[in-house]
């Protein structure tokens, strides 16, 4: 039967046809295609989350879960039939292809603990308020399960649909996807950026594809390094940020503050839980406080990923790591 390596896991493709591995190709899979944001209900509800959760476990996020087809999951389904050589079915029947990799549950049980509780911290409204604060945490337990979960908001509503979110209370059960972070068995060789396609790859020295990620890209096309090789020179884990209002003209508040700020680490940090700098002065690829909003929204020149996707990228990367910026 064909199959599938990705990130040194081999995945059967029942009805794919293989004609040649990752380790066979000498041209970095690329799914640039035109973005959308709307999003559809597939045919087959059923399919899509867990097929969302499939990619997930193999490195290929299609962003937050969400149990919808859109832009997104199409472009994690087409990168794991390239990576295979292979062509992809109708979308019904590469959803039901994945879906059937999947040997876990779908969901899992999380339960609500004081410790959740302790974490949450209201966040500020202003860059002063956001600097004064002793950590930039989660604001509600909403948030917090949403992203343990790799999940948008939405989806953990309609999973826990009896849930009053402004009354949740220590020991409350919730229903979420059972997500679990792929086996990372080395480092990689090297990453592409698709601006295009606004989505992250890395690849190890044989062209393998470890990981696909959505990616937010700058507003401002002359913000985009486009065609350039760029370089790691740092990975931090859960890091501040220096506000710098430079950066923000077009912010008020920034110009009145006039002097560059300290914020806190926590994954409602502007740069999430994952710094990871680039030879470019003012650009890295890092996390975000709105994972939902990844590859939809634009950024001031850095390329931003989901937490769960940066802090995944941080244990691939070294500093030395070739960073290529392609259209």
């Amino acid at each position: 039967m064909p199959a599938i390596r990705v990130n040194d896991q081999i995945i059967p493709l029942s009805n794919a046809p293989i004609t040649r591995s990752l380790s066979q190709t000498s041209t970095p899979i690329s799914t640039n295609a035109p973005i959308s944001g709307a999003k559809t209900r597939a045919a087959s509800d059923d399919l899509v989350l867990p097929a969302q959760l499939a990619l997930a476990r193999l490195g290929l996020s299609s962003g937050s879960l969400d149990g919808l087809i859109g832009s997104q999951t199409r472009a994690a389904l087409r990168t794991y039939y390239t990576a295979a050589g292979g062509r992809m079915p109708s979308e019904s029947n590469a959803l039901a292809e994945v879906r059937a990799t999947l040997t876990a549950s779908v969901f899992t049980n999380y339960t609500v603990s004081s410790n959740d509780f302790a974490r949450l911290l209201p966040l500020g409204q202003t860059w002063l308020a956001k600097s004064q604060q002793e950590r930039l945490d989660h604001e509600t337990i909403l948030e917090l399960v949403s992203e343990r979960s790799w999940s948008h908001p939405n989806l953990i509503r309609r999973l826990n649909p009896k849930i009053d979110w402004n009354a949740v209370s220590e020991g409350v059960v919730l229903t979420v996807p059972n997500v679990e972070p792929p086996l990372v068995r080395g480092k990689a060789a090297f990453v592409r950026i698709f601006l295009g396609a606004r989505n992250l790859q890395a690849f190890d020295e044989n062209t393998n594809l470890l990981a696909h990620f959505p990616c937010s890209i700058a507003q401002r096309v002359e913000k985009r390094p486009a065609g350039e090789q760029l370089t790691v020179v740092v990975a931090i884990p859960d890091p501040n940020y220096t506000f710098d209002p430079e950066v923000f003209p077009e912010s008020i508040e920034a110009q009145q503050i006039g002097r560059k700020l300290i914020l806190q680490p926590g994954p409602n940090n502007p740069v999430g839980t994952v710094w990871i700098g680039l030879d470019k002065p003012g650009y890295g690829i890092h996390g975000t406080p709105r994972p939902e909003d990844v590859g939809r929204t634009e950024s001031h020149g850095c390329f931003r990923l989901a937490n769960w996707n940066a802090e995944l990228l941080y244990k691939l990367v070294w500093v030395g790591l070739p960073v290529f910026v392609e259209p």
